[in-house]
């Protein structure tokens, strides 16, 4: 098997994902996109006539942003006519899975070179899709509309999903407020100190004007009193029917799992932020690398997909880890750093706890809580992340993975060279 090698990763600043106040809202989803690839191409002299494709995530297709992203996106920023480009949907794990693909084309000898990754503008996807609401034509979404599979496999909204996780698990919302503070602080101290810098850029309009070249979501202030004084922000979808004259989503969980007492707790202080973001990961074979005098950043040790409870939803993590693990024949023991999207501060808490980590090496530089989550583009961006804190601790290996809607999670274990 051949290897596949990580030669750049590169991200926009997150975005407030609100129309018209955050940056980016005011771009078009392609040329969002489009940035991060011509930033790619740029660093690392790439000639993209030689790229085998464009593996490209993207959540919440919908409107601008439905469509083949990834091609359109690579023609917008510039690129050869020869590098084709796809656009695939794993929900949250889109541009996680996009990455994994690519990197399993390189490994099985099929591609010499790949861009991957993903991006996502909730500032559109929202406002579009209340446009649609209006508009009775319904919105999109992450869930299932589908009878029949509700019927199956019960499907309810990932915040009341994330109460009920805390509930099963004991977990108080006192610990999760802790671990949001936690958060807000690294990623301060990461800010602060440059950590982000080799990955992030600086993101302009066609005539060089700066559009943004800082994150917006980070709340630094964040106290425990603060959070103290939120509401939770589920309550009323806990209560609330999925559909007209159907159960509520509290109903839905409650139907799998009787015996659950579904208080709210999450608020969006422990909750992952609502932003705008891209990021994009170059690939290639060792033989391209070594005849284009490519230096490689790391090499990619394993990957795994895997599904778990959907009604549940966010417990695949902790299954996808101990999956990857196994396929790279590691032990936890040699995982230096550790990304798991804070989706919801439950998901990180049980993941830490389960697999009974080191806290300092989870998340070293905050997470989505902190930092926010555009959806599609987050898992390349923690793939960038951990590889600049390798880098940075002269650390040898990272595990990245995260949850996504339908009770899934993709992983990778990436090796810093």
């Amino acid at each position: 098997m051949a290897e596949a090698y990580i030669i750049d990763a590169v991200r926009t600043p997150r975005s407030i994902g609100k129309m018209g106040k955050g940056a980016l809202s005011t771009m078009h989803p392609e040329h969002l996109a489009a940035t991060v690839f011509a930033a790619i191409r740029d660093r690392n002299h790439l000639n993209t006539a030689d790229v085998d494709d464009v593996i490209w995530g993207v959540s919440a297709a919908m409107g601008l942003q439905a469509g083949d992203i990834g091609r359109n996106a690579a023609l917008d920023a510039g690129y050869d006519v020869k590098a084709g480009g796809v656009t695939l949907n794993r929900f949250c794990g889109s541009g996680l899975t996009a990455t994994n693909l690519g990197a399993g084309m390189i490994m099985a000898g099929m591609h010499d070179v790949v861009v991957a990754g993903g991006s996502e503008m909730l500032s559109y996807a929202n406002y579009y899709g209340q446009k649609m609401r209006e508009a009775g034509l319904g919105g999109g979404g992450m869930g299932t509309g589908n009878p029949r599979l509700q019927a199956k496999h019960p499907q309810s909204n990932q915040g009341v999903c994330a109460d009920a996780i805390a509930a099963m698990e004991g977990i108080s919302r006192g610990e999760l407020e802790a671990f949001g503070v936690e958060s807000q602080r690294r990623a301060d101290v990461a800010i602060r100190q440059g950590r982000f810098k080799r990955s992030v850029i600086t993101v302009k309009d066609d005539a060089g004007n700066v559009i943004l070249d800082h994150e917006e979501y980070p709340r630094p202030d964040t106290t425990a009193e603060g959070l103290a004084q939120l509401k939770p922000a589920f309550a009323m979808f806990r209560d609330m029917p999925s559909e007209p004259g159907g159960k509520t989503f509290g109903e839905l969980i409650n139907k799998v799992y009787p015996e659950v007492r579904i208080e709210p707790i999450h608020h969006v202080g422990i909750s992952s932020g609502v932003v705008d973001g891209a990021a994009a990961i170059l690939l290639t074979s060792k033989d391209y690398a070594e005849k284009h005098g490519l230096r490689p950043r790391a090499r990619i040790v394993a990957m795994a997909e895997i599904g778990d409870c959907p009604t549940l939803m966010l417990n695949a993590p902790v299954p996808a880890a101990k999956k990857v693990l196994a396929k790279a024949g590691l032990s936890k023991e040699d995982i230096d750093v550790w990304e798991i999207n804070e989706a919801f501060a439950v998901v990180a808490e049980k993941f830490i706890r389960d697999l009974d980590l080191d806290r300092a090496k989870v998340n070293p530089n905050g997470g989505s809580i902190a930092l926010g989550h555009p959806i599609a583009a987050t898992g390349p961006m923690l793939i960038g992340t951990a590889l600049d804190e390798l880098e940075r601790t002269q650390g040898r290996y990272a595990l990245i993975t995260m949850c996504a809607a339908g009770g899934m999670a993709p992983a990778i274990i990436i090796e810093r060279v």
